[in-house]
């Protein structure tokens, strides 16, 4: 079936030398080794934090484990030299590169024995925070513990973006001293210099204010906070500091305090060049929401201290410039530009835009002020009314009720350097509670923005979908126009990076849309002719959308990366090509030059850097898959005009980019196969010279493995159809194995990709099984509107009878496992066919009348829009319907079912109601068929706590050896 895959002409070759690095994996040993048992897969780990430093000399990564410490590893990325190796998680290199900031976690052995002897919450250990000094650290040629400053538990901690600057805050001991001072500390600490209070008045009230019992509001003394220069090894203390923050792109420090008798209360600045502490502004009240300009010239912040001794305080925005640093009040409830009623929001954030040039906040609604209510407990009334009008559900209004109190709606405030630009007053009121949704360009000070309301369709969402209108927003005025209407729920509407335009998926023409941001006309009406959305695929020749949607709703797109630099064209593919569409001319060239669908290649943009809101034009990665073969690799190709792709590399391998340094070409990559774990890699941006740096789990050579393959077969409806089958070490085709067959719905693009045998939550591990001399196969399943039972049925009982076939497969030692949907598609089978002589059922939805009119308890969302236009595929509603509803039910069919059955579901599954299972449990019990059902108290729709995985891990596994 397979064919190589050959260069084509003008590719790229990899070397003999490089290519058989890339593709060397550890081949089955001749002698097995022993199968894999449940204590044994607790020692794999996972990759967690892999970080390159900025100049790409070193690297740091977390190995994790299911049980016991993490160990951080820092080494360099060149040759093969000493690594240091230390309890840790969470690693940040400062900007120069020369130090390593990370947090460290008390050993889980003292966490667990503290646990034991019922201490919880504030009573268990917090995190540390540690500094290796990596010339420390490396010097001599090995690596120097020594070279690593503990500097003991904290609360919390940041690493400034720019030079060598760390904010920390200790955790105090009883005494009220920090811990850095205790015997844990280190042995040669740094010189510290004297404490810089906030304010002289606040130094007693480091450890309370005697008055504070007596305050009649929920206001606490800030925390100490140290500024750490790791250059000088100098610190600087703050008492009382309640939030913090870094400039971006600037040695400039902010910072809030707090105190439980506001003696103590403001905001504060610290230019880094002379640690010289500025007072923006003091004064009782609290102060919200810190935040500094990208280039650190500006701060703002909310604070109440103008209204603080009202019932209900009145937040002002303030904002100060260096290099005088006084705050000065720019917005609060009685600003022009607020709407009447409204006021300045303490959970609107604060933010400038790019430049700076726009300083962002929050207002909304004034709430009405709480009454007293001395109502007897007993006498109150507790009561939902459910209206058939509401926007949404009742149960959807309870999940969202937090967040639409704290509901903000975005404002702006127009700057010029140190003066406020006059619109309206200053104030420009952007959302409103018709269109609540406001999206800004990334890059820069842009004059527009998006507005998105989904106010008009939010009924739709029970039943069909999620729609929205578009609109484009003036932010020197706040008017508005609108550009589009009814936008379905794959729209991903985004406005470009310089804010020139807007682009949406139109999912009704299966076309993407692309219209200008500031084009005239139209008022809050239709667009006008000018202003007509642009169809960037429309000169496409082939589908932008899912070619295989088989569900009763408009198709999705394959997808967007974004614009290129200054919003010069927007990019997106068709299912195997990149395309280029430039708004200005209207030109639409395909950058892959259809080398994509000639080789059945999938291209892809390669993002190296995530940081970046554009495509850089020119040269460029992109990411390749072989769309029958499953090959994964890179090839080189250009966004700035039609170029055919150069092969970096392509093999029967899954690469991913991890990373990249961002002041130097060094890449980060892992590679995989069922048999290869996806460690680490570093190489240049050729991407074939790479070194491998991790080795996460060597002890999987110590245990009988498997293989994976692609297989294929015809369904009953004539499908060509492609599965997974993985077999163990030493397979023998002329011995009859065991089978246990997982499925969803496609899942055979996942071939040549490395699967954990620790217990996951919800699906069986299949390494684990193929180690302990199981065969694994899980097939593709294509859909038939109205029949999604059926078509699980016709496709994956002919892949079955197709290994059958082949001699390897022992006919009365069949299993199937699956969940969620899955799960319910087994059901469905049990009540058709007798093949499977075991059956897990995670999860399922047993009988779909009862299940439609149920509510996805998690979100408070209607189930309906599920059976009509999704995941279900009816494509009616009920009482369309009712015989569809029915024959795709297996509860009305379960009298049918002769399969041993063991399901899982749990009671506060929040997806597929914890009845579906019941009723599917009691049928077969009423009908002495034999059935089991665990039900993990207090789990979701998968489980989340590792002993529950455990336990269902070894429970599932007894099952199937038990019949299999």
């Amino acid at each position: 079936m397979r064919q190589p895959h050959l260069a084509a002409r003008g590719e790229t070759v990899v070397s003999a030398a490089a290519l058989a690095l890339l593709l060397a994996a550890a081949p089955p040993a001749a002698a097995q080794p022993p199968a894999l048992d449940h204590a044994d897969v607790l020692q794999w780990k996972t990759i967690d934090d892999p970080s390159l430093s900025p100049d790409g000399a070193w690297l740091a990564f977390v190995l994790t484990p299911l049980e016991g410490d993490p160990a951080l590893t820092l080494k360099a990325t060149t040759g093969n030299g000493p690594a240091l190796t230390v309890r840790g998680t969470d690693p940040a290199f400062t900007s120069d590169s020369r130090y390593l900031v990370y947090a460290v976690p008390p050993p889980e052995s003292e966490v667990d024995a503290l646990k034991r002897d019922g201490k919880s919450g504030d009573d268990l250990p917090e995190d540390a925070l540690a500094v290796a000094d990596i010339a420390a650290v490396f010097a001599g040629g090995a690596a120097q513990i020594n070279g690593v400053r503990d500097i003991g538990p904290v609360e919390s901690y940041a690493v400034a973006p720019e030079g060598s600057w760390v904010a920390y805050m200790p955790v105090e001991d009883d005494a009220g001293s920090d811990d850095a001072d205790d015997a844990d500390a280190p042995s040669e600490p740094a010189e510290p210099q004297a404490s810089a209070e906030p304010a002289p008045e606040s130094a007693s009230s480091a450890e309370g204010s005697d008055d504070e019992s007596e305050t009649d509001d929920d206001r606490e003394d800030g925390s100490p906070l140290v500024l750490l220069n790791l250059a000088t090894g100098d610190e600087t203390r703050y008492a009382l500091v309640a939030d913090y923050a870094f400039a971006e792109e600037a040695d400039v420090f902010a910072f809030t305090t707090s105190t439980a008798d506001g003696s103590g209360d403001g905001a504060f600045v610290v230019p880094l060049d002379d640690v010289t502490q500025r007072a923006v502004l003091e004064g009782e009240g609290r102060y919200e929401q810190l935040a500094l300009s990208k280039d650190g010239a500006q701060v703002a912040f909310l604070t109440d201290r103008d209204d603080a001794d009202a019932d209900q305080p009145d937040f002002t925005l303030y904002r100060a410039a260096a290099p005088a640093w006084r705050a000065a009040p720019l917005a609060d409830s009685g600003t022009a530009g607020i709407p009447d009623g409204w006021w300045v929001s303490e959970h609107g954030d604060v933010r400038f835009s790019e430049g700076g040039g726009l300083l962002l906040f929050g207002t909304a609604p004034r709430p009405e002020p709480e009454t007293e209510d001395d109502t007897l407990d007993e006498d109150k009334v507790r009561l939902d009314v459910w209206n058939w009008k509401d926007p949404y559900l009742q149960p959807m209004q309870l999940v969202q009720a937090d967040d639409e109190r704290e509901r903000t709606y975005a404002a702006a405030v127009h700057l010029d350097g140190g003066a406020v630009v006059q619109h309206g007053g200053g104030v420009v009121q952007l959302g409103t509670t018709d269109v609540p949704d406001v999206r800004f360009a990334a890059e820069r000070d842009a004059p527009q923005a998006l507005g998105v309301t989904d106010l008009p369709y939010r009924q739709l969402l029970s039943w069909d979908g999620r729609y929205a209108d578009l609109y484009a927003i003036d932010l020197a005025s706040g008017q508005r126009r609108r550009i589009a209407e009814r936008v379905g729920r794959f729209a991903r509407a985004a406005v470009s990076p310089a804010g020139t335009h807007a682009a949406w998926w139109d999912g009704a023409e299966r076309h993407w849309k692309v219209a200008r941001l500031d084009a005239s006309g139209g008022g809050d009406g239709d667009a006008g002719s000018d202003d007509k959305p642009q169809t960037a695929s429309a000169a496409v020749p082939h589908p932008v959308w899912n070619e295989l949607n088989d569900r009763p709703h408009n198709p999705s797109p394959y997808g967007s990366p974004g614009w290129t630099a200054d919003d010069g064209a927007f990019l997106f593919y068709d299912r195997f090509d990149v395309w280029r569409f430039e708004p200005e001319t209207g030109r639409t060239v395909n950058l892959t030059a259809g080398a994509g669908r000639a080789g059945d290649i999938r291209f892809r943009y390669a993002r190296t850097d995530p940081e970046l809101d554009h495509i850089p034009e020119g040269e460029t990665l992109w990411q390749a898959f072989h769309d029958t073969e499953k090959q994964g690799g890179f090839y080189r190709g250009r966004t700035d005009r039609e170029a055919p792709p150069a092969q970096v590399v392509m093999a029967d391998k899954r690469f991913r980019l991890r990373g990249k340094a961002k002041q130097a070409d060094r890449w980060l990559v892992t590679r995989e196969d069922f048999r290869e774990f996806p460690d680490l890699w570093v190489s240049d941006g050729a991407i074939t010279d790479m070194q491998r740096m991790s080795d996460a789990n060597p002890q999987q050579a110590d245990f009988r493995w498997g293989s994976a393959e692609l297989v294929e077969w015809t369904s009953n409806d004539g499908d060509e159809l492609q599965g997974m089958l993985f077999t163990p070490d030493g397979f023998d085709p002329s011995t009859e194995y065991p089978l246990l067959v997982y499925f969803y719905e496609r899942m055979s693009d996942g071939v040549y990709t490395w699967r954990t045998p620790r217990p996951g939550g919800a699906s069986v591990a299949v390494p684990f099984y193929v180690s302990r001399g199981y065969v694994v196969f899980i097939p593709d399943i294509p859909y038939e509107l109205g029949y999604p039972g059926e078509s699980a049925l016709d496709a994956v009982v002919p892949g079955v009878l197709n290994l059958l076939d082949r001699g390897f497969v022992a006919r009365d030692r069949i299993g199937v496992q699956g969940h969620s949907w899955g799960g319910y598609q087994i059901a469905y089978m049990l009540t058709k066919t007798n093949l499977f002589a075991a059956a897990e059922a995670g999860a399922p939805v047993a009988n779909m009348t009862s299940a439609y009119g149920g509510i996805r308890w998690q979100t408070g969302m209607s189930r309906m829009f599920q059976y009509e236009r999704t995941q279900s595929r009816i494509g009616g509603t009920l009482w369309e319907a009712t015989d569809t509803y029915l024959h795709n039910s297996p509860l009305f069919y379960a009298d049918k079912i002769r399969t041993p059955l063991l399901m899982m579901h749990n009671d506060d599954d929040g997806a597929v109601p914890w009845y579906q299972g019941i009723e599917l449990f009691v049928a077969l019990r009423r009908l002495q068929q034999p059935v089991w059902m665990l039900n993990y108290n207090g789990e979701g729709h998968g489980l989340r706590r590792d002993a529950n995985r455990k336990d269902w891990a070894v429970r599932m596994q007894q099952f199937f050896d038990h019949y299999l």
